[in-house]
């Protein structure tokens, strides 16, 4: 098992090392650059010299990316002259409040997928089964920022319920004491994971049901609920942990299109504004973060579903 967390904790390093060498190649060769982007349209070229001297971006591109990685391992994600800020501060103050945004949107999600794949499962090829999968299906093709609209024009427009716009408070208390302004957010984001959590679990509850060992627990006299929820049910769930890890990432995009309709002051909202205004430290330090958090949850999924099912054998792990 240890075997197996080294060497995958190295591919996942590996991988962020390209990710930050691709992002900060791409970024580094827009139009403009960065000088252009800190000092504004109005900078002379007399000026932008001074600060790319300053930078160090007048140095060859490797040199630029040894020491941005050195900055990068020393904790200092640069600085926002956009926002007159370290980028580790508003990362700080950001971060918590995405987490919070996508935790209770992939809790919302599961809590719906799951009973829903358990009756999709049982009633295999009848009106419910039928029911959900095109339910589902509507949800997983509709475009978030369109579901998000509708969502906004129904229950703040139509059936004025809750507010239009997310929380707006500086901490992540303020931001669930305002609960109500929460809900439409979330439940848009969790509409982009409940499709997928759902076919999971169906088709894998599916399987279970045909193996030998619920036909034994069957033919033992166990209830049909029992064999379902005990038994099914928790060999199901594992597929779902892995997805969790590899739905990150997605977790992000989402919440990047829900922060910005619902201006929900998160890291989504603050990727947006920096795409907008060329804001390169903050789109480094953002999609260095994503990609961290995305092999960093697969890693732990894989462990976690090694964990649950003793029957998975990794290799290169214990048996």
């Amino acid at each position: 098992m240890w075997q197996y967390v080294l060497r995958r904790s190295g591919q996942a390093f590996v991988v962020i090392l390209l990710v930050t060498f691709i992002t900060f190649l791409l970024l580094h060769n827009l139009p403009g650059g960065a000088a252009r982007s800190a000092l504004g349209l109005d900078a002379t070229q007399a000026q932008i010299d001074a600060y790319n001297v300053q930078m160090g971006y007048d140095q060859p591109f490797l040199v630029q990316y040894a020491m941005y990685l050195g900055r990068l391992f020393s904790g200092d994600l640069g600085f926002s002259f956009q926002q007159n800020q370290p980028v580790v501060d508003l990362i700080v103050q950001r971060l918590p409040k995405t987490m919070v945004l996508s935790f209770l949107a992939a809790v919302v999600a599961l809590l719906i997928a799951i009973p829903l794949g358990v009756v999709q499962a049982t009633r295999r090829g009848q009106w419910p089964d039928y029911l959900v999968t095109s339910v589902a299906l509507l949800a997983y093709a509709t475009p978030l920022f369109f579901l998000g609209m509708l969502l906004i024009v129904l229950f703040s427009q139509t059936i004025p319920l809750l507010p239009p716009q997310a929380p707006q408070g500086f901490s992540v208390l303020d931001i669930l004491a305002d609960w109500p302004g929460l809900i439409l957010p979330v439940v848009t984001l969790a509409i982009v994971t409940l499709a997928a959590y759902t076919r999971y679990v169906r088709s894998t509850m599916i399987d279970n049901l045909q193996e030998n060992y619920i036909r034994t627990a069957r033919a033992k006299g166990m209830s049909e609920g029992r064999v379902v929820i005990r038994h099914a049910l928790r060999n199901s769930l594992f597929p779902v942990i892995s997805l969790l890890g590899m739905y990150i990432p997605a977790l992000f995009s989402g919440a990047l299109v829900v922060e910005q309709l619902f201006n929900y002051p998160g890291m989504g909202l603050m990727f947006w504004q920096a795409t907008q205004t060329r804001d390169f430290p903050i789109l480094l330090a953002t999609t260095t973060i994503v990609a961290i958090a995305t092999v960093v949850g697969s890693l732990l999924a894989d462990i976690a579903y090694a964990v649950a099912d003793p029957r998975v054998r990794l290799s290169g792990g214990s048996e």
